[in-house]
């Protein structure tokens, strides 16, 4: 609840003033914003003061994320476009292809929208300069080997095959003297879910510091606690290393064996509500859905009618999705999204049309000798009478002419991620106490100590793997 209240639920209450200083966040309207937050700050329960007290972060936030200025900005660019016309350049800002905010008067730029420009304009990547670096991606973007493995495998009508064990280390690396020597520092590292044909033989192997506290097994979002002590001059570590089996999956299915789920079933209810303030059925959104979907009335048409038009959509780098008030709302709009903005995107339109949608989210890895991982997001569909299946809308359709090639993502995952979050967010087993630095995913983890949250730009992470050889039947649990 304050965290709806805090990033601007729908739901408020009559006469409160948050949905307004929300939106003149939004706006960048930071002086007016500021002006209101101070004013109320001694009024209210405990809970619009939390809400108030983070509109004023996230505005903090939101000046990390927009950190360049015109000079900045046209510096970053001109080391890629040596001979960069300024014309051209406000050209493209106009056609919104340089994520700017202006706030209070002032134009600024995002720290990322240089190298996001490239991806997002044909014609401005055509200008750079050599030697120019391709775009990094991972290996199951495309076609490859895997997924023909996986289908092979699946033939039989087996739904979890291709098995990959791997051991994992993550690490949280806390800024020397971001916190003053002695006192405790508090963190939570991302842990794995067990999900039987999912991911399974889950070992924690050690902590360190020793004793972490693992989240139980039913907590959405799973974690490692852990408490150090900081010394001057020095990091305080953090990490945990565990092993698990990551199965693929696939479920085959006939579209015309699919009918509408019973809307009336209890445990369907909540993936199919608004879930403010992301997922939300804006009169945008239904207008963008009436275009999909126009007539068709099979759930599984609609699903890959709506998996396409978010497919669609460009990748690019993503603001701290704390900054935004409504991340579905923001994907439908700004020209681009990533991997958790898509993939709120598509829950929230799939559940307008009633199919069941949820979350589901971790790190992506791959074989040794090709040394790619990643932060990825991706979610599940319910679609009777098969019941739950996994979708992966930012990885997307493959280029095949073979359907089940094709729509491998639409009821199918590679055995190359792990998920720790089976929801957005959820609180944390113990829980912070304060402000989360990502307040709806978790993957590369929290810290805080009694004086405050730690920020990202005050703490590193590490993700580090190495494969295992695999283990015989699945038993499942820690």
């Amino acid at each position: 609840m304050l965290l709806c209240l805090a990033l601007g639920s729908v739901q408020a209450r009559a006469g409160d003033p948050l949905p307004e200083i929300v939106a003149a966040v939004d706006a960048g309207r930071f002086a007016e914003a500021e002006a209101r937050i101070a004013a109320l700050l001694s009024q209210g329960d405990a809970a619009q003061r939390r809400a108030l007290e983070f509109e004023r972060e996230r505005m903090r936030r939101i000046r990390l994320d927009f950190s360049l200025d015109r000079a900045a900005v046209l510096a970053q660019l001109r080391r890629q476009i040596p001979d960069l016309r300024e014309s051209e350049f406000d050209a493209w800002d106009a056609a919104g292809l340089v994520e700017h905010m202006d706030i209070d008067g002032e134009r600024r730029w995002f720290k990322r929208s240089v190298s996001n420009l490239f991806r997002l304009s044909p014609e401005a990547a055509a200008r750079r300069a050599p030697p120019v670096r391709p775009f990094s991606e991972g290996p199951f973007e495309r076609l490859h080997p895997h997924h023909a493995e996986v289908l092979a495998a699946a033939a039989g009508g087996a739904t979890s095959v291709a098995p990959r064990r791997l051991e994992v280390t993550q690490s949280l690396v806390v800024d020397a003297d971001a916190v003053p020597a002695g006192e405790t520092v508090r963190a939570w590292i991302p842990y794995p879910r067990a999900i039987p044909g999912q991911q399974e033989n889950i070992r924690l192997v050690r902590t360190s510091p020793a004793g972490g506290q693992v989240a139980p097994e039913d907590a959405p979002m799973r974690t490692v606690y852990l408490e150090g002590r900081a010394e001057a001059g020095k990091p305080t570590e953090f990490s945990i290393t565990y092993e698990l089996t990551v199965y693929a999956r696939h479920f085959a299915v006939d579209p015309d064996k699919v009918v509408p789920v019973d809307r009336t079933d209890p445990e369907l209810a909540p993936y199919l509500a608004e879930r403010p303030p992301h997922v939300v059925f804006t009169p945008q959104l239904r207008a963008f859905s009436r275009q999909v979907v126009g007539g068709e009335t099979n759930p599984y048409r609609i699903a890959q009618k709506l998996f396409a038009a978010v497919d669609r959509i460009p990748w690019a780098g993503a603001r701290e999705y704390s900054t935004i008030s409504n991340i579905s709302d923001y994907a439908l709009n700004a020209g681009h999204a990533d991997c958790g903005q898509q993939t709120l995107l598509l829950i929230s339109l799939l559940r307008l049309n009633g199919i069941p949608a949820r979350w589901q989210s971790g790190w992506t890895y791959s074989d040794e000798d090709v040394g790619y991982d990643n932060m990825h997001d991706w979610g599940w569909l319910y679609l009777a009478p098969y019941g739950w299946l996994p979708m992966d809308v930012t990885t997307g359709q493959l280029d095949s002419d073979d359907p089940a090639l094709r729509w491998f993502y639409l009821g199918g995952l590679d055995a190359y991620r792990i998920a720790f979050n089976d929801d957005y967010a959820r609180d944390f087993v113990p829980a912070k106490t304060h402000f989360r630095s990502e307040t709806v995913d978790s993957q590369r983890g929290e810290a805080e100590w009694r004086g405050g949250n730690l920020y990202f730009d005050q703490w590193d992470y590490r993700f580090q793997w190495r494969m295992l050889p695999p283990e015989g039947g699945r038993t499942g649990g820690d």
